[in-house]
């Protein structure tokens, strides 16, 4: 039997320290400095199920395919696989920085990564209004080029012109009986990357791809609810969630209730690329009968776990 069981999502931002310049050196020591508060966690008695976000490492790959595409002829790599490619190549820096921090601390545990596969509904809503933007900026020129080829493409903020893609809402992990099991076995895995891989069943019962991302939180929300997890624990890039954020009326938030989690959605408290899908996550979790959902970074997850720091999410209200 499991008597603590968590799901810990790592943000893919998390993962890229300097944006401006995201060389692997820099990428590898977050992976390890995440894996080391992860590590405690275990060697405090929690089983463990981490996720994570792939936002960033899919851009780098999709702008390399139309690179390769535009200079050499090569084929471009179908979403999908990039979403695979990214579940592959982080968790097995991952599986690595994890065993080393493991080792550590006098733990002996394999962690293994999963390919996961999360089914979404062939007429989810967001499949006719793509808004998620991917990849790199283009010119107004080259994004009616791309939208000639059969992209959707939106101007993002006056920044530039992007691809935007479904995001269309998780239904079932595939592969859950095998993490069911995984976890049952005492193993660590890394599920659920980059959301999953989102595919639909076709009218045979047949697995299939489509050009879509998953949001990783809800994704990791509906992981957790399936695993009836005690913890969702959210990995981010701020200590606390806040009110205000960025304004002189900031307010951080310590403890709050499911209905006051509510409320503060509701009012449009949390920017919708950013905050806002943590929060829902986490509300989902605790709303389906989850104890607590907690967001935090990685460097004060130890503390947030004994509700030093952190923004817990609690029932009640």
């Amino acid at each position: 039997m499991i008597d603590k069981l968590v799901v810990v999502a790592i943000g893919g931002n998390s993962l890229i320290p300097n944006p401006r310049d995201p060389d692997i050196d820099s990428q590898w020591e977050a992976v390890r400095e995440t894996c080391r508060h992860i590590a405690d966690m275990i060697a405090d008695g929690w089983q463990v199920v981490v996720t994570h976000g792939n936002g960033p490492q899919v851009g780098y790959i999709m702008n390399r395919s139309e690179i390769a595409k535009r200079e050499a002829g090569i084929h471009e790599v179908p979403l999908d696989l990039v979403v695979a490619d990214t579940q592959g190549s982080i968790g097995y820096m991952l599986q690595q920085a994890l065993d080393n921090s493991l080792r550590r601390v006098g733990m002996n545990h394999t962690v293994a990564t999963l390919i996961t596969q999360m089914r979404v509904d062939p007429k989810d809503p967001a499949f006719a209004h793509p808004d998620k933007p991917v990849g790199g900026f283009l010119t107004e020129a080259e994004a009616r080029e791309a939208e000639a080829d059969g992209w959707h493409v939106m101007e993002d903020a006056g920044r530039g012109w992007r691809r935007v893609v479904a995001s269309p809402k998780p239904l079932v992990v595939n592969e859950i009986n095998a993490i069911q099991a995984l976890v049952l076995a005492g193993y660590i895995v890394v599920v659920c990357g980059g959301g999953g891989v989102p595919v639909v069943r076709n009218e045979f019962g047949s697995l299939r791809g489509v050009a879509a991302v998953i949001d990783k939180d809800r994704a990791s929300s509906t992981l957790a609810q399936t695993l009836r997890a005690d913890l969702l624990l959210i990995s981010t890039g701020v200590e606390r969630v806040s009110l205000d954020f960025n304004k002189p009326t900031e307010r951080p938030l310590d403890t709050i209730t499911l209905e006051d989690a509510r409320r503060y959605l509701d009012e449009g408290h949390f920017a919708r690329g950013s905050m806002y899908p943590k929060i829902e996550a986490a509300i989902d979790f605790v709303h389906s009968g989850g104890p607590r959902a907690i967001i935090t970074n990685p460097s004060n997850i130890t503390r947030a776990l004994h509700r030093e720091t952190g923004t817990q999410i609690v029932p009640g209200g």
